[in-house]
């Protein structure tokens, strides 16, 4: 790729993406400027910021002494420009079948009511307010109307054990929460509520004051705490005599707190502020996805996660379009329900994870084929590399090579895309497997972690940014230290630069790959490996399902890899199968790939938002502390690699 701004040599850009994207590298503070000038049409400022970039390293503003709010701009300002009667949300509850609808102008009345009742219950700017509720139009209105009143909102993921919800809830300095009785699942009842009650019994004595709960079942059974818990009629008739007006915020005022996924041991708690925040989830929404008001969006998410914040909620609402909410699984009760929603609602743009992808590869091709996906006019696909094989499943057989199905990259702490293919200024080529390259207006680069400077086409680095851009966090709540540590100063020769965790390289052409997080890369005999690249070799088996790498210490060279691998329906385990797979690998990667072993697995573990815990499979094998398992999907999954390590080592021993 060669230094940052140096994409003279990438012939695959369009002539005026180039011009643009060299534009970022020329000015970076002139470009986000220009950006947020002539994106008024859709982002609503109150007064005009003062200066448009100011650093104090390791933080920064931007858009400093500009008045805005992001709940303004998403909702009110739809209002102003006649768009009262379009769909804003629809809300799919695939375990019921319900289904809901919000035009623009329902929302502006449900968020002036929820934000009178906020402000009824005591709620003040700055204040905290946990939302702990499954994807609906509650959690989504009380996201905006936190934002309306300057309240910091707190998203819980509403699968989150007790002490998950604790860690939280203790690490913002909650007062209020915001939640639900129950949630269903795949006909089981999942009491959110007693979650909630255990949650607070762990953090201190009185922190929390108020918790407002929906009743979703028909004969509300749990508990509530005199003097602290209301009902959700009583939480909204709070809203007589008290103002749904919007307050105005600074642009680097923080509208909400989300703590990292938890692929790293200890998740660190973002924040996102309104003016940045909004200008760049809707400045990457026009530039990658190409979100319109005509849309009808679909990002298969949760508003726990990032994705669901930017995606799912404001980048949707600020440009105007409709979003869909869907809560439940893609298999229950039907093996077709997010093909029904996309061919019911006519969804024009889809967006999901590679995990996502592979299950409903899992689920067969001929769930998709059951319905009519003509309205889908582009695929999105982020949260870990996007393997060639499951690109090649969705691309060219449950969408027949029509549409382009897109890989890219981006971080809880980025709040959006950060490495991807520009499809709403002119496509490059498609590379499976490729997040493409760095998005306009980010400075990103590949450096070598023992000098600093820019790699070499095809030279392993860590993938870093070289100067803020307006979604990047500007700090971790409560603890800047740890930002500065963590992200600025990760080593002393990358002092500076914000370090993204992730190992990768570029081709020929400067295109990014991605192999893993830099700590996860193997070294093989002095070969440096990603997990990533050795689990794409085996996930084109035709075999392989999913699978997940880990380096091992190895006393002859030094690391080698052990792989836990996922097998397709109806396949068996074999020992001969196994010899095969690890065939394949050094076939395909060539003899520098060494194994201590494969087995077989039923489930992967992984992060609720469908990333590999890798570093729960690397230490399970040294006996280390697992560290924080808040954010894991199946506990069950750690039994099953934990046995599958007891086996490699008998094998070992024999």
């Amino acid at each position: 790729m060669g230094e940052t701004g140096d994409i003279s040599n990438i012939e695959m850009i369009p002539p005026q993406v180039k011009a643009f994207l060299q534009s970022g590298y020329d000015d970076l503070e002139r470009f986000w400027e220009q950006a947020a000038l002539e994106s008024t049409d859709e982002i609503y400022w109150f007064k005009k910021w003062d200066r448009a970039f100011e650093r104090d390293y390791p933080t920064f503003k931007w858009y400093s002494g500009g008045l805005t709010n992001v709940c303004f701009s998403a909702v009110d300002y739809n209002v102003m420009k006649d768009r009262a009667g379009k769909a804003a949300l629809i809300s799919e509850i695939g375990e019921t079948g319900e289904v809901k609808v919000v035009t623009y102008g329902q929302l502006l009345d449900m968020v002036k009511k929820y934000a009178a009742a906020l402000r009824g219950l005591g709620v003040k700017k700055g204040d905290r307010v946990v939302i702990y509720m499954p994807m609906g139009i509650e959690p989504v209105v009380s996201m905006l109307a936190c934002a309306r009143i300057g309240a910091i909102h707190v998203v819980i993921f509403a699968g989150f054990s007790y002490k998950a919800v604790a860690d939280r809830i203790e690490l913002s300095g909650a007062e209020y929460v915001l939640t639900q009785d129950v949630n269903h699942r795949r006909g089981n009842v999942i009491p959110l509520k007693k979650v909630i009650d255990d949650a607070i019994a762990e953090v201190p004595s009185g922190q929390v004051k108020k918790v407002a709960v929906l009743f979703a079942s028909a004969e509300p059974a749990c508990e509530m705490e005199p003097g602290r818990d209301i009902e959700w009629d009583e939480f909204l008739s709070l809203s007589e005599g008290n103002s749904g007006d919007v307050e105005w915020m600074e642009s680097n005022e923080p509208l909400f707190l989300l703590p990292t996924s938890g692929t790293t041991a200890k998740p660190k708690v973002t924040v996102h502020v309104h003016g940045g925040y909004q200008q760049y989830v809707y400045s990457m929404g026009k530039w990658i996805y190409k979100i319109r008001p005509d849309d009808v969006w679909f990002a298969t998410s949760d508003i726990g996660w990032i994705v669901g914040h930017s995606y799912n909620v404001y980048g949707p609402l600020v440009s105007g379009c409709t979003t869909i909410l869907f809560e439940g699984t893609p298999d229950h009760p039907r093996k077709d329900m997010l093909w029904d929603v996309i061919d019911r609602n006519r969804v024009t743009a889809l967006w999901t994870s590679p995990t996502g992808v592979r299950g409903l590869m899992k689920l067969g091709l001929e769930e998709a084929q059951k319905h009519d996906l003509s309205s889908v006019e582009r695929v999105f696909c982020a949260g870990e590399v996007l393997n060639p094989a499951a690109w090649e499943w969705i691309q060219k057989e449950a969408f027949e090579d029509s549409i382009p199905v897109i890989d890219h990259m981006w971080q809880t702490e980025t709040s959006g895309p950060i490495v991807g293919n520009p499809y709403g200024l002119g496509m490059y080529p498609v590379k499976p497997g490729s997040a493409t390259l760095g998005v306009p207006g980010v400075l990103v680069d590949i450096v070598d972690e023992k000098t600093g400077e820019s790699c070499a086409p095809g030279e392993k680095g860590m993938f870093v940014i070289k100067e803020p851009f307006p979604g990047l966090t500007p700090t971790l709540w409560g603890d800047p230290e740890r930002y500065r540590n963590d992200y600025w100063e990760y080593i002393d020769t990358l002092k500076g630069m914000y370090c993204s965790g992730d190992g990768a390289y570029t081709d020929d052409d400067g295109y990014i790959w991605f192999v893993g997080r830099a700590d996860e890369v193997i070294k093989i005999s002095a070969h440096r490996i990603g997990t990533i690249e050795i689990e794409n070799a085996l996930i084109s088996h035709p075999a392989v399902m999913e699978c997940g790498v880990s380096g091992v210490p190895d006393d002859f060279r030094g690391e080698v890899a052990c792989a836990f691998v996922v097998l397709k329906a109806g396949l068996e385990p074999s020992e001969e199968l196994k010899k095969e797979l690890i065939n394949h690998v050094r076939n395909v990667m060539g003899p520098i790939v060494v194994f201590r072993d494969i087995e077989f697995v039923h489930v992967l573990p992984k992060t609720r938002s469908g990333k590999i815990m890798r570093r729960v499979m690397k230490a399970l094998w040294l006996g280390k502390d697992l560290g924080d398992l808040s954010t894991i999907e199946d506990g069950a999954s750690v039994e099953e690699i934990k046995d599958a390590i007891g086996k490699m080592r008998v094998g070992e021993s024999a």
